[in-house]
């Protein structure tokens, strides 16, 4: 027979998620840390590979990894469990607390895959958009997660693409209202130097998602991890892909946690340098950056897709968001080395003035 059944009707209509991964010369569009792993590092890493039988199946659970996360974070092997990248986990959180008949509560604009795997797994959106400034609309959340119908939410904190931490309070005052599961989403903790860990003792319907592919360098090797409720981690466990994270990428992370204070200078020079760009940013006509807590800016102005093709142009990648709902006119650049920021600066001053001298 040549022909097909359809595919599953949610996919009808879902675009798949599209990082833009171009080549150039200053890759400042996906968030990632300029920095690669240093080389102590890099040689300790070679030899725990050079150990590794590579006939033998990786321990499914990660457990030595989990030990070291849990040991850092005060938690037990039970409270910690690691995934292929925060992406496997953020589907593996819409697979066990949505489904059909179950309601997810998002807060555009955030991170678009929250969304997607909602539709995936047939899961009602239930959206309560962020004000023009970007800040959660907090009256607006308490007042949807009272209605009772909420499973779980995702709440970014600092938001992505957007840049500001949720503020503390209100994430207290979350999880006191409602008993859907409430996932942090930490991805970029390491540079606002804010974390909702000390929340959970006291809060079983709190799970942080956080990522090595940032702060640590390891974008190339997939690995995230949540903290949580033992009962809650248990959950995830069933839902989770066997094997899911390789010998490889355990064994890398492994070492890589261990050294993590060899990384607190790169995080520092990040956040240094984050600063430095966006008063960059404010001082070039025509453009408005938002203030960022993470390791990116958003800025907004006017032909903004041109100003994308003309950095691509000259060598700079930046992720373009003007055509997405709710951030119309806006590009983010990630903070990259001090000299590709000043390229991305130049470039774009040279963009906004046509040409002229400043």
């Amino acid at each position: 027979m040549n022909q097909v059944r359809p595919s599953a009707p949610q996919l009808a209509g879902l675009e798949p998620y599209d990082p833009k991964y171009l080549p150039a010369r200053a890759l400042l569009s996906a968030n990632e840390n300029p920095h690669d792993v240093d080389e102590d590092v890099r040689r300790a890493v070679m030899r725990e590979l050079g150990r590794l039988p590579l006939n033998r199946y990786p321990d499914p659970l990660a457990n030595d990894l989990r030990d070291l996360i849990a040991e850092a974070n005060g938690l037990g092997r039970e409270q910690v469990l690691v995934g292929n990248g925060g992406d496997e986990l953020l589907f593996n959180l819409a697979l066990a607390w949505g489904g059909p008949g179950r309601t997810f509560l998002n807060l555009p604009p955030t991170f678009s895959v929250y969304d997607a795997n909602a539709r995936l797994t047939n899961t009602t959106v239930a959206n309560v958009p962020r004000l023009p400034d970007f800040s959660i609309d907090e009256d607006a959340v308490l007042a949807r997660v009272a209605e009772g119908d909420i499973d779980y939410l995702v709440v970014t904190s600092p938001n992505n693409p957007t840049g500001k931490l949720a503020d503390e309070a209100f994430l207290y005052a979350l999880l006191e209202a409602t008993d859907a599961l409430v996932m942090v989403d930490e991805a970029y903790f390491e540079f606002s130097r804010m974390t909702m860990r000390p929340a959970l003792e006291q809060h079983e319907n709190l799970v942080i998602l956080r990522t090595f592919s940032k702060a640590f360098s390891l974008a190339g090797v997939r690995l995230g991890y949540l903290l949580g409720n033992a009962a809650v981690i248990s959950e995830f466990v069933k839902v989770r892909q066997p094997y899911s994270v390789d010998a490889v990428s355990q064994a890398v992370a492994r070492v890589v946690y261990a050294n993590r204070a060899k990384f607190e200078p790169g995080i520092t020079a990040i956040i240094a340098e984050r600063q430095r760009v966006f008063e960059s940013l404010k001082k070039i006509p025509g453009v408005t950056p938002f203030p960022s807590d993470a390791n990116y800016v958003l800025f907004r102005l006017d032909r903004a897709a041109e100003a994308w093709q003309a950095l691509y142009e000259s060598g700079i990648l930046v992720r373009d968001f003007s055509r997405a709902p709710m951030l119309e006119g806006c590009l983010r650049v990630s903070i990259g080395s001090p000299e590709e920021n000043d390229a991305f600066l130049a470039a774009l001053r040279d963009f906004e003035m046509g040409g002229k001298p400043a």
